[in-house]
């Protein structure tokens, strides 16, 4: 038998994604990816399914299809302005994605951070479940990006089902990556009717991203070294970051400050 933190790939065949997450578990990483400097934007976003210009006559001349959802709102207390995030209480908010979006998610998830070797894809460090916490949390910022990452999935299995007449999930791999090719980013190349689902895919890449990046998985990837102890006598900065620096201050002509090599 698994337990909760064993790492559980979504396998595509099963009906369901299931995360390996408890709900503590879940809480410190997204409470970990509210602090982070890894998602642009986090303090101050705006909601990015409606940066584009939008309407029945934009979506007449430009082919756009968006779907319009009608969320239940979220009334939940949130924890205040300092949780405990080495011990945070049980979540006093409910989970709001259904069992479907977070299948969704797992496999899109998973085309943006898939297996490569030993280091694991999106799903198997339980991304999505982090997702669902951000996006259930009762705060404006998640609550913007609710609405922004939904709107996201919907379109994505709407679009799924228009050009092949089946769900995402159940399309081939070269079928899935046309529709990402489509929305990757939004720049001149990218047709009218995909402008306004490129800024709220954007917003979903970063969420993605940066809950992976705040796994101890993720960092181990990128080679974060934080959080380490050191055992005996800290042996300083190395010999390159003394460089590093002194290059700095010389470029800022501020030689006189630097530190001794010798």
């Amino acid at each position: 038998m698994t337990t909760p933190t064993e790492q559980q790939p979504h396998n595509p065949q099963q009906s369901e994604y299931r995360s390996g997450l408890t709900r503590r578990e879940s809480l410190k990483l997204m409470l970990a990816l509210a602090t982070t400097a890894l998602l642009p934007g986090l303090a101050g976003c705006e909601d990015s399914s409606k940066t584009a210009a939008s309407g029945p006559a934009v979506a007449k001349a430009t082919g756009e299809h968006w779907p319009e959802l009608k969320l239940d709102p979220i009334t939940a207390k949130g924890y205040g302005k300092d949780p405990n995030l080495i011990m945070p209480p049980e979540s006093p908010w409910p989970l709001t994605m259904t069992a479907s979006q977070l299948t969704l998610l797992a496999v899109v998830a998973d085309i943006l951070v898939p297996r490569e070797g030993a280091v694991p894809s999106a799903s198997e460090v339980h991304v999505p479940a982090v997702v669902d916490e951000w996006v259930s949390a009762p705060y404006e910022t998640q609550q913007q990006d609710r609405i922004t990452i939904l709107s996201a999935l919907a379109w994505i299995e709407d679009e799924a089902k228009l050009r092949y007449g089946k769900g995402f999930t159940g399309l081939t791999k070269t079928e899935q990556l046309s529709i990402m090719d489509d929305i990757a980013y939004d720049n001149a190349e990218t047709k009218p009717q995909f402008k306004r689902i490129a800024g709220a895919f954007n917003r979903l890449r970063g969420l993605v991203l940066a809950a992976f990046f705040c796994t101890p998985e993720g960092m181990k990837d990128i080679g974060y070294l934080g959080n380490t102890a050191i055992a005996g006598e800290y042996p300083g900065p190395t010999a390159e970051a003394y460089a590093h620096l002194n290059q700095i201050l010389a470029d800022l002509q501020l030689t006189p400050y630097a530190y001794p090599t010798a």
